[in-house]
Order: C-alpha cells, then structure tokens, then sequence
C-alpha cells in the first residue's frame, strides 16, 4: 500500500526528482522518506516513512517507537525493531536495524501508518529496562516519553509490576516510582 503522504524513492518519484523537489522545497525529508512540505508530520507519517526500511513482522520498538510516537525529535541512526510474529527470522537483516528476537505481544502492538508499532507504555518499559542495563539514570529516549505522556507513567507501573521476571525490572520501577511522585 502507498501511503499518501509519504513518498518512497522509487515508488511514485525517483530518488532523484525527489531531491530536486526537496532542494526545490516541495518536499522534506521524514526517516527513510519525504513527506510534503506543507503537511503535518504525524505519527503514521513516521511509521510510514520506515516501511521500505522494516521487513514484514516486524514492529518498531524502542527509540525508533519514541520517534514515531512524537517523544523524540529525530530518528535514531539504528533503528530497533521487534519480531512480532509467531516464526523467527531466517536471514540477515538491514545493518541500519538493531533486532530483538523475542516476540512482541500482540496487546502491546499499536498499527501507525501500516506499520506496526509498540504502544507507548511498552515503549516507555522497553526504554527504561534496557537503560538500567547501561546506566544510573533514565536516557534520552525514556526521559522523552515520561515529559512527553505524562499519563502513562501509573499505566507503565502497573504493566510492569504485573508482569513476570524481567531483567532491570526492578529499577525500571524505581524510576516509575520517581517519575510517578515528580508528575502528581
């Protein structure tokens, strides 16, 4: 499917009218894409903007869901993706992607642009463990959400206290904890 507000090299225009609209100022570019200069980037837009990039059961996960939802300003320059099918991958992937084999529950899956995305809690968790894993404080991607969407913090609390064994788990509730008093 082609999205209407996002323009693929090689699909409606090439890689080169593409630059000229864009040194022209017709268009700008948007991840992997262009959009219109005039429209809204939206989250389907950015979705939609990786789909040549992102292999089919796959989901955007991570920083590269912080962008899509609005969080984070720029892409990432690796994005994360999520298997989020039942059958693992048999072959290499894009270098630009960094791959998670673990499935993604369909229930923390949102579809933004045709692509599927990681909700906004889960993306909120997914950051916050895999920053305990690295350092002493929440990073850009996680302090993003938390500024961004406020109102999922109690949400993102309970989904992972709910939830089973998880590494950096329990720092990742500390700084919910945090996040939960600073908010109210």
């Amino acid at each position: 499917m082609v999205w209407p507000f996002v323009y693929n090299p090689g699909e409606r225009l090439s890689a080169a009218e593409l630059a000229a609209a864009r040194l022209d100022g017709d268009v700008v570019e948007v991840g992997e894409a262009f959009m219109p200069a005039d429209a809204i980037e939206s989250p389907e837009i950015r979705a939609a903007s990786l789909r040549p990039l992102v292999a089919r059961g796959l989901a955007l996960t991570h920083e590269s869901a912080a962008w899509v939802h609005g969080a984070l300003p720029d892409p990432p320059l690796r994005h994360s993706v999520q298997r989020c099918t039942k059958r693992r991958r048999d072959h290499v992937l894009d270098h630009r992607l960094h791959y998670r084999d673990l499935q993604l529950p369909a229930l923390d899956i949102v579809h933004l642009g045709g692509m599927p995305v990681s909700c906004r809690v889960r993306t909120l968790c997914d950051l916050l463990r895999a920053d305990a894993a690295v350092a002493a404080a929440p990073q850009r991607g996680a302090v993003a959400m938390i500024e961004t969407f406020p109102d999922i913090v109690p949400e993102a609390h309970e989904a992972l206290e709910s939830s089973g064994p998880l590494p950096f788990k329990r720092q990742a509730l500390a700084w919910l904890e945090e996040a939960r008093v600073r908010t109210m």
